[in-house]
């Protein structure tokens, strides 16, 4: 049987034809019965007349979210009665014959947008029902296309589409493994993978030139409205014969920039004369923006006040600078008009970072009001309103503690004024790359030396460097691409020389036996001529979240976990039998 969809009908209007879906809504007029017929391309109106006696009989006992076929003519509505706000909304269809094709118990959950709208932990538990949403609907459609965007563009420029192995080795990626524990080894455990990155380095060395796959990733990290918990999804992408990250940069900003203009049709800003996506280093982004992904779509930059106040009879300052920190400032436009409930509540934002209070000047009229000015001389107070670019009607807030504390607790800031300022237009998206990262960082818990960012990076200067006295002055090739204040991309160029690995990794506690058991096979295959090699990951969750104007991440996936990382729809995590567990052999201890 010829099924016609819901958006079809417009165009058939005197034709015989038969449609499918779930009832919308019924209203029962006497002498007429009208039915919202709803499908995944929209809704459309029937009409039930009483002489089509046992349609109109089937029709008066259908009830909401019922499946029904039905077959009938197609008739334009009269011109007073048509509805404009649906594309149907010109025509209705005359019923002549009606079938119930199934029943429905009262819904847990709202299936239409206007307004009706569940909590998200039914949502998720009866996501299966909040999937027949028009607006889900319409995101699964979109993500389809999406993917099918990324398939052509990477395509298209010669990368060749490889699927890497779900049962991997653990590797240190940043993040706890999900581990699988293996019934043919016993006591050997298997690793989801937190990303294909050994496996794409191996097909470099097979001498695959460029590339790609749409992978799965599975990491054990806390969920939050911009990350998924338990899997994910990126672009994963690598190109043999390159030694300088900019390639694969200019390689791949393309595939953004048409995403942002051509998919998502909104507008780019904030590019270089050229047209390139602009590039800030790891330290430049974390002084200017006290963050190393950096909404750029408003400027409100961190100002170091440090030289201008040195010799300041304000003790706070003075104190922080004579033992070495800095004082830095952020204007605000506009924001003298901020409430003192409103200061105290972004004060106790500035505490929750470690700052221990928010000092601020106000420009009014003219005049600095603070109960900070009387301490500050009026060259002090000249050289803050000079350097911040202060005007009647900002306010100039303030950090004073450690260089790394107070960019911290600016960059929060930042955050929050955009956010209560309504600064960050949803039409637009800004882009950078974030280059130059430092390849060793102090792990302040532990103590000790480790890598900043991904191990398998090339360090810039090689082995050299790696040897060099100062070690967190050694900067990788790394790079990530930021939007709108979210990282969508993180790649490097590869370490692919084995003595540059070993040493790397000694340095933060790996001897070469340690190495040579975690990552053996690519380090052997890196002995039998492996090209130079970089590239990089997209977060396509992510990014697609921003192209579509979403907050939660959730609301992008088909079957997400909720906030706790629970499946609620399938139960799981969930207790498995006695039998399974000894079969691996495993037990499970609780404290």
């Amino acid at each position: 049987m010829n099924r016609t969809l819901a958006q079809e009908v417009a165009s058939r209007i005197g034709e015989s034809v038969t449609v499918s879906g779930w009832v919308n809504s019924r209203r029962d007029h006497g002498g007429l019965i009208f039915i919202d017929l709803r499908d995944h391309t929209g809704v459309l109106q029937l009409v039930v007349n009483p002489e089509t006696a046992d349609a109109f009989s089937l029709a008066g006992q259908l009830r909401d979210e019922f499946v029904i076929r039905v077959t009938g003519t197609v008739k334009e509505r009269d011109e007073h009665l048509k509805n404009p706000n649906i594309a149907t909304g010109s025509v209705e269809l005359v019923v002549e014959a009606l079938q119930l094709l199934n029943r429905s118990e009262p819904l847990p959950v709202a299936v239409q947008d206007e307004g009706q709208q569940s909590n998200e932990e039914l949502r998720l538990k009866y996501r299966y029902l909040d999937l027949r949403r028009p607006k889900m609907q319409d995101m699964l459609k979109k993500r389809s296309d999406y993917y099918k965007y990324l398939r052509d563009w990477m395509s298209g420029r010669g990368f060749t589409e490889v699927s890497t192995p779900v049962l991997a080795n653990s590797s240190p990626e940043g993040a706890r493994d999900f581990l699988v524990p293996s019934r043919v080894h016993p006591g050997k455990f298997y690793a989801l993978p937190q990303a294909p990155q050994q496996f794409k380095q191996l097909l470099m060395v097979a001498g695959v030139p460029k590339y790609y796959q749409i992978a799965t990733c599975f990491r054990d990290e806390d969920p939050r409205a911009d990350r998924l918990y338990g899997d994910f999804y990126q672009l994963d992408l690598e190109m043999a014969f390159v030694e300088d990250g900019n390639e694969v940069r200019l390689e791949m900003e393309p595939l953004i920039k048409e995403l942002v203009t051509n998919f998502a049709h909104k507008e780019l800003m904030n590019l270089e004369q050229d047209g390139t996506v602009r590039r800030i280093s790891y330290r430049q982004a974390m002084d200017e923006y006290g963050s190393d992904k950096p909404d750029l779509r408003f400027d409100m930059r961190l100002v170091d006040l440090s030289d201008d106040l040195r010799g300041t009879e304000f003790g706070v300052f003075k104190n922080t600078i004579d033992g070495g920190g800095v004082v830095k400032a952020i204007r605000v436009e506009g924001g003298a008009q901020l409430s003192r409930s409103q200061i105290d509540a972004f004060t106790e934002i500035a505490k929750s970072e470690g700052a221990g209070g928010l000092a601020y000047i106000m420009y009014e009229n003219g005049e600095a009001k603070s109960p900070i000015a009387k301490f500050l001389s009026e060259s002090e107070l000249a050289a803050i309103k000079q350097k911040t670019g202060a005007n009647d009607g900002d306010a100039v807030f303030f950090g004073s503690d450690t260089r790394d504390k107070v960019n911290k607790v600016l960059g929060r800031l930042r955050f929050e004024f955009a956010d209560h300022f309504n600064l960050k237009d949803p039409s637009k998206v800004a882009l950078a790359w974030i280059v130059d990262f430092p390849f060793y960082e102090f792990d302040e818990k532990t103590q000790k030396l480790d890598f900043g960012h991904n191990p398998f990076s090339m360090p810039k200067g090689g082995l050299d460097a790696i040897r060099s006295e100062d070690k967190t002055a050694i900067l990788a090739d790394q790079y990530d691409m930021v939007m709108n204040g979210y990282e969508i991309c993180s790649g490097a160029v590869r370490n692919y020389a084995p003595d540059v690995m070993y040493e790397a990794f000694a340095t933060v506690g790996y001897d070469k036996e340690r190495v040579d058991e975690r990552f053996g096979g690519m380090i052997t295959a890196f002995k039998y001529g492996a090209p130079p090699h970089a590239g990089c990951a997209f977060g396509i969750d992510r990014i697609f979240m921003v192209l579509t104007d979403q907050e939660n991440i959730r609301d992008v996936i088909a079957f997400p976990k909720n906030g706790s990382g629970v499946d609620a729809m399938m139960d799981s995590p969930s207790i498995v039998d006695d039998a399974q567990l000894r079969e691996l052999p495993i037990r499970v201890v609780t404290e």
